[in-house]
């Protein structure tokens, strides 16, 4: 029962081409056509920098990885949550959770941040004050957390899945047994998959809105996603925990085998959410349609989009990751300190690029190239320190 090793090489590699997919995902931000910058409270802001050097193209990137990829980055996490169960206990488990993901959490929203968030509060003040910041930082900011806020969010469903997992147990073996027999009904899983995303999704955004976030300090997180997170996360567990030749992610499946479909329907699902939605507003802002039905369509649309790039990404990377690669295995070793660091040179670089007249798309590149290079650096020198490994 479990991830082989085969199985953890392309989920180990699916989940570091998400946290690259996140360092270029704060590259694009500050150059998006939506982006505004609020001097009087920088935490309003669409992102900590932002250009005067815009290009839409970057608006159809950020938005195609909104849409799916912290979701997926749940599912991914909550596959390996049982088998380290089995293996570890309860309160084992949780001490580890606590080291791997806690501790760092607590260092990343305390210190990382501080140093992250300093070109927003010069882009807002211009000026050097440290004292000043420290203090704005934690009270008229009300102290960003970041990217962090998927580590401690990550660790809450761990915590509560360990701490429920006698219960739970036998519930999440047999909906596992469940959504694995739709193995060999792609159109089925996708159903499924469509209508499970639905469900957590849409109700929660309806009523509170899509983009509110709880404004809780180093604990904040975007409130209409919370369901969908935690139930993204309950599937991973649960995909994860039938009999390895019968289970989702097993292999010489039909879902496996049609995943170039999956990736074309990706693709032709993000273009017709991009595409249709402005047409959707301009028909509500004429009265032509009620803005409830406005909505209604628009999520058909995005849960079609999200449920889409989740199983295309999934199963074209279980069919097409066979072989280790050097560079990879570098790279994926470090990833989750990536995740954790990057968030500093993606704001330092886009503001000292602040500048330079250079296209948006340029100043993206480099923000990303740079930032993800020496992320990776900075993490493979402190990875070589024997208690950093611990957490790290």
């Amino acid at each position: 029962m479990g991830i082989t090793h085969n199985r953890t090489l392309w989920l180990d590699y699916l989940r570091t081409t998400l946290t690259v997919l996140v360092v270029a995902h704060h590259a694009s931000l500050a150059y998006t056509t939506f982006a505004a910058f609020r001097p009087e409270a920088y935490i309003l802001s669409t992102a900590p920098v932002v250009d005067t050097h815009r290009w839409i193209g970057l608006d159809i990137f950020e938005n195609f990885n909104d849409v799916f990829f912290m979701s997926l980055m749940f599912f991914i996490s909550g596959i390996f949550v049982l088998p380290s169960l089995q293996k570890k206990g309860v309160w084992l488990f949780i001490r580890d959770r606590f080291y791997r993901l806690l501790i760092p959490f607590a260092i990343a929203v305390s210190l990382l941040m501080l140093i992250a968030y300093y070109p927003a509060y010069l882009q807002a003040y211009h000026r050097h004050d440290l004292r000043h910041y420290i203090i704005d930082f934690f009270t008229t900011e009300q102290w960003p957390v970041g990217p962090p806020w998927f580590i401690w969010l990550l660790f809450t469903f761990n915590l509560v899945m360990a701490l429920l997992y006698p219960l739970v147990m036998v519930p999440l073996h047999k909906f596992g047994g469940w959504v694995a027999r739709l193995q060999n009904r792609p159109i089925g899983l996708w159903l499924l998959w469509f209508a499970l995303t639905w469900i957590l999704l849409v109700p929660l955004a309806l009523w509170l809105g899509p983009y509110r976030w709880t404004g809780w300090g180093p604990f904040d997180f975007q409130l209409s996603r919370i369901l969908l997170y935690f139930g993204y996360f309950t599937l991973g567990v649960a995909s994860n925990s039938a009999q390895e030749a019968s289970g989702l992610l097993a292999n010489n499946t039909s879902v496996n085998r049609r995943w170039p479909y999956m990736v074309g329907l990706c693709l032709l699902s993000y273009a017709i959410l991009t595409i249709i939605p402005p047409q959707l507003e301009h028909w509500v802002k004429q009265e032509v349609m009620a803005s409830t039905t406005g909505w209604m369509i628009y999520y058909v649309l995005y849960v079609a989009s999200c449920t889409a790039s989740c199983l295309a990404f999934l199963f074209a990377y279980k069919a097409l990751v066979r072989t280790p690669r050097p560079f990879l295995q570098s790279l994926s070793a470090n990833a989750y300190g990536i995740y954790l660091v990057h968030y500093v040179f993606i704001t330092w670089t886009q503001y000292l690029l602040l500048p330079l007249d250079l296209p948006a798309i340029i100043k993206c590149l480099v923000s990303f190239v740079l930032s993800l290079a020496l992320s990776w650096g900075l993490v493979a020198l402190m990875r070589k320190i024997q208690w950093i490994q611990r957490y790290l």
